[in-house]
């Protein structure tokens, strides 16, 4: 069973691609969970209709407290032993969740993360390929200082989402965390394949931007501060 995690607010632009993109490709024995984190569009009334044939798609209410506790709140619901991240306004390529899912076999992979396209509003390619834009590549020390791990073109164990929850509550990011988590567990796989369009259209809640000198630091030093204390949980 794979479990597929959303968080949403005020998508209703995108959101009907996106799910059509999804539900095709997932069982009807795996689960769609969207927590919804108070949209006042017709996100949820959208997720309702759909809900009316899909009934593997569970939505919840979000805790209002901004992205990531809302993803949290979606992950804590899910039961799946792989689980995959979504945003609201990406498109899956269709032979997403296969080439994830054959990756799996390989059991010491614990976490895996796929190239995507990045497209603009109306789904026009702006760059081939997210890797090669980020300079994407696998190593704790080296995501540590510059990050790689983007939650839509994520997917993970079930072990992994164990060890990260909960959310410590000044990281930066939830996908980065995640894939630290990943990175000291086991054998993390960077398929370098476009899997996903990622859509920019400029109310995107993550950026490409860089934070100032002296904060980049001081999320540094966070995040190893919360790593050794999940070591100590997880890895002895």
């Amino acid at each position: 069973m794979i479990s597929v995690c959303m968080a949403t607010y005020n998508g209703e632009k995108y959101l009907k691609e996106q799910l059509n993109s999804i539900l095709k490709q997932i069982k009807s024995s795996d689960e769609l969970i969207i927590s919804d984190d108070g949209s006042t569009d017709s996100t949820c009334t959208i997720i309702r209709e759909y809900q009316k044939e899909y009934k593997n798609i569970n939505l919840i209410d979000g805790p209002k407290m901004g992205v990531q506790k809302n993803f949290e709140n979606a992950l804590r619901k899910s039961k799946g032993d792989i689980i995959f991240l979504s945003d609201q306004d990406d498109i899956w390529m269709n032979n997403k969740v296969d080439v994830v899912l054959d990756a799996f076999q390989n059991p010491n992979i614990v976490l895996i993360l796929h190239d995507a396209q990045i497209v603009n509003q109306n789904g026009q390619v702006i760059e081939d390929s997210f890797f090669e834009h980020r300079g994407s590549q696998s190593g704790f020390f080296k995501n540590l200082w510059k990050n790689s791990y983007l939650g839509c073109c994520m997917a993970f164990r079930r072990s992994v989402l164990e060890c990260s929850l909960p959310f410590p509550p000044k990281i930066e990011m939830h996908d980065w965390w995640i894939g630290l988590i990943g990175e000291m567990m086991g054998e993390v796989r960077l398929i370098d394949k476009p899997l996903l369009k990622y859509r920019r259209h400029g109310e995107n809640v993550s950026s490409f931007q860089h934070h100032p000198f002296k904060k980049m630091i001081m999320n540094r030093l966070y995040f190893i501060q919360q790593l050794v204390k999940v070591r100590k949980k997880c890895l002895q």
